[in-house]
């Protein structure tokens, strides 16, 4: 093998390494088609897309039922977040790429409505919270801001789940 200046053979390793994982990825994106199809919203991080049932990755949305606020001024921020997830689908295109299953059978995914993240909007609005290091710049923001459920004391959406455990089904 031919040496030139800055060219070491892991140097050369790594390269192939990066080119096996994008065309994999581009493999993969031909063998999990798109999410894609009539919208509904189940709640803040949830939806049904052409029929397929979606749970948004990398977000933890309040639970529908889930209250938020200080005594005294509660309010229903499972709701509110399932109306902003409502508005931000509402008037584009959806698109959603499934990235694994939960343990309800519901694809998880990322989504976009005209081409933007909803998982980061969602974040950025204030109506979710990052459940990993993909929108910690986002929710940041909106705690800063004061935005959504930053506005006052909450529950964590998993906290919250935990101290009002579904009943059997």
């Amino acid at each position: 093998m031919v040496r030139r200046p800055g060219w070491r053979p892991s140097t050369f390793r790594s390269i192939i390494v990066a080119l096996a994982l994008v065309a994999a990825a581009l493999v993969a994106e031909r063998l999990v088609p798109a999410l894609t199809g009539a919208v509904r919203v189940a709640d803040g991080d949830s939806l049904e897309i052409g029929g397929e049932r979606v749970r948004l990755d990398g977000i933890d949305a309040p639970e529908l039922h889930q209250s938020c606020g200080a005594p005294g001024k509660i309010w229903p921020c499972g709701e509110k977040a399932r109306a902003a997830l409502a508005a931000i689908v509402a008037s584009a295109k959806v698109s959603c790429r499934p990235v694994d299953e939960d343990r309800y059978g519901r694809a998880v995914s990322v989504c976009e409505a005209g081409g933007r993240d909803v998982g980061s909007l969602l974040v950025e609005e204030g109506w979710a919270v990052a459940t990993g290091f993909g929108y910690g710049s986002e929710q940041r923001a909106a705690r800063a801001g004061g935005r959504g459920i930053w506005s006052g004391p909450f529950d964590l959406p998993a906290d919250w789940r935990a101290a009002h455990p579904r009943p059997p089904s």
